[in-house]
This record gives structure tokens, sequence and C-alpha cells, in this order.
């Protein structure tokens, strides 16, 4: 009895599997690629037409501005502020006067100097006429040979102390030359850190000058840039453009500088662009976003990033082949630009599928979705007569 309920239930298991199966199972597609019945039939898609267009190759970065040249100016004496000439903020220009120490202990030094250069011209003089006396006396025979050579060497000895003392009065001229000190570059003054009457020192810092016009703005690229950096620098001036905050007005300049070393830890070059700034946009320290325009990409296919597929198999984009099927064509992305890229691959005659290419396959059926994003109206007629 045990043996024939085993055998009842084993016989109704198995049944029971066989309806799972039957029910499960999908039939197989038609090799035609014709939807058949349970199969999946072709695939809404919509296509675009590739656009020929001249693109830049641009590079993106942030930068911070900062001057070409910052002056320190400290004192190189000891002495006291007599008359402060500039401003804080006050743009000066180079040469001009700055600021006056006292210069009485220098006017003195000076005025000794040359009082002691002018008696050795006169004892010169006097020494140079006793020789020549000398030497009318010697030919006469009226003196040894031996007097004038002495007078020869007072002579040279006297020209030498005159020459040293000139010396030491261009020194005290220097010296002098410390009292007042003046602007070494154009620029703009910056806090002024001394007033008349104030005790300054070798390490005393006056103030600073920063030259604004012309100026630089710093920034990184990654050194995967730097191949199409240099080539685009030895074919002429590279042109960079910086937008400041909340602007859409580019401000125009040029590449001037690329490091001679790539950062290592972050890998990134350093770059520098030089900008005209004589209405002063640009501010040091600031910060900017920076577009380098490395070459321009003479009439290229462009077409939208969202077609084009990357997967195990390569880089590639769907075409509408004949017959209405998903043809695959190969691509190599140059250059990715907003929301589109420029390719090479393609003939520009072609239609490429953008949407719906998630469902195909190559070789698969495809119909074209109208403006509302529905299918051809000839195409759903013609799939609603199969289907009655």
């Amino acid at each position: 009895m045990k043996k024939k309920t085993l055998g009842v239930l084993i016989g109704a298991a198995a049944v029971a599997a066989a309806g799972a199966w039957h029910f499960t199972k999908a039939p197989a597609q038609p090799a035609d690629g014709k939807k058949g019945q349970g199969g999946q039939g072709p695939t809404t898609v919509n296509v675009i037409s590739p656009k020929r267009q001249d693109v830049p190759v641009v590079l993106q970065a942030n930068g911070t501005v900062s001057p070409i040249s910052t002056v320190d100016l400290h004192p190189q004496t000891t002495s006291t502020i007599v008359k402060v000439h500039v401003k804080e903020g006050q743009f000066v220009k180079e040469g001009e006067l700055m600021f006056s120490l006292d210069s009485r202990s220098e006017s003195a030094n000076l005025q000794k100097a040359e009082a002691q250069v002018a008696r050795d011209r006169a004892s010169l003089a006097d020494l140079e006429r006793q020789y020549k006396r000398s030497l009318e006396l010697l030919s006469q025979k009226f003196i040894a040979q031996g007097a004038v050579d002495t007078l020869k060497s007072q002579v040279d000895a006297a020209r030498a102390l005159l020459e040293a003392d000139i010396a030491a009065a261009r020194a005290v001229k220097v010296d002098q030359s410390f009292t007042t000190i003046r602007a070494p570059m154009t620029g703009r003054v910056g806090a002024i850190n001394v007033y008349p009457g104030s005790l300054v020192q070798l390490s005393t810092s006056l103030t600073t000058i920063t030259q604004l016009n012309p100026i630089n703005v710093a920034f990184t690229l990654p050194e995967t840039s730097l191949a199409a950096l240099l080539d685009a620098q030895r074919a002429g001036t590279v042109p960079v453009q910086v937008f400041q905050n909340n602007s859409d007005q580019p401000i125009e300049g040029k590449l001037s500088f690329i490091d001679n070393t790539v950062d290592p830890v972050a890998g990134v070059i350093r770059v520098k662009a030089q900008f005209d700034n004589k209405d002063t946009r640009l501010w040091p320290g600031q910060y900017v976003n920076t577009r380098l325009t490395v070459q321009t990409l003479k009439d290229a296919i462009v077409v939208p990033q969202n077609a084009i597929i990357s997967n195990t198999r390569g880089t590639f984009v769907y075409t509408l082949g004949e017959g209405k099927t998903a043809a695959v064509a190969n691509v190599k992305r140059l250059h990715s630009f907003g929301t589109e890229a420029a390719v090479e691959g393609l003939k520009g005659d072609e239609k490429v599928i953008v949407e719906g290419k998630q469902n195909l396959r190559p070789g698969g059926k495809v119909v074209l979705a109208d403006a509302s994003g529905h299918r051809g109206g000839k195409d759903q007629q013609q799939e609603k007569g199969k289907a009655e």
C-alpha cells in the first residue's frame, strides 16, 4: 500500500513539473526577426543625423590670479622717516619718490668726502708742476736723476690717493641715496606701515608694491593633457580665457609658462597664462575659471554623447541599417564637450540611433518614433493588422 501511494505522488510531481515548463518556456523568435507568437517585436527608436562643425578642443581648470612681481620695500640704512610721499592703494610709476629719510649725516659725510677729493686734486696738480719743472732742470743738468725719480713717485702716489678718495666719495653718495626710497617698478602700493618720525631699520617693512599689469593666472592641468599642450605651444600662441565668478564675459590672454616637471603625487602640470590688466579686472589672489584651447578639429562629425556605447567590445553607435535594422558603427571619441562629442568612424550621412538603443542587438528590427514619441502610423497599422 505504501509503495502504491509513493508511485502516485511521484507521477503527480512529474505532471506538475511538465506543466510548469510548458507555461514558462517562451517560444523561440523566428530567424527572420519578425514578431512571432509570444516573441519580441521591433524596438521603437529615435534617430538623428550627425552634424559637421569645427570643434575647439578646450581644457578647463580652476585658476588663481597671481602678480608677475611683488616687492617688499625695506630701508637700507637705520634712520628716521621724514616724509611719506604716497598713499595706500596708490598706483606709482617706476622711479617715483615714495619715502624720504633723515639725510643730514649722509650729506655731511658727502661734503667731507668731496672736500678731500678737492684737496687731493690740488696736491696732485702741485706735484705734477714740480715734476714737469724737474724734467726741464734735468735736461739742463741742474739736478740729479734721483730727484726727478722721487718727484715721479710722489705724483703717482698722489694720483692713487685721489682715485681712492673719489671712490670713497662715490660710496658716500650711495649711502646718501638710501635716504630716498623710490618705486622699483610700476604697480599698486599696499598697506603703509610707517609714518613721519618713525625710526626704521633694515628689517622694517615699509610697504609692498604689486605689479598688476600685465598679470598672471596660475592653474594646473592633468598630465594626460601635456602632449596636446606642448603641441599647441609649438604651433604658436595658445589662447586662454578666464571667467570671474558669476560672469560670462571672458578675459582674453595667452599661455606663458609650462612647468618643467609633472607633480608625481597629484599627476598634474603647473601652467600660467598672462593677461593684459589695464582695467584691473583681475586681482591677485582671486579665483577664476580658465579655458584653454589647444586645437580646433576642423569639419568634425558631432553626435550626442548619449548615442555612444562603450563596453568590452569597444566604442560604437547604432545606426539605421537596411530593412530598418540596427547596424553597429565603431567610432573613436575625439573630444567631448557638453552633451555632444566629436567622433571619427562615421561618414556623416548615417542615421544614428539615440533613444531605445538599450534594447537593441546588432541586426535587430527597429521602428521609428514620430514627434510625439510613438511609432510611425504606417508601422503601427501594419502591426495592428498582424495582431488581428
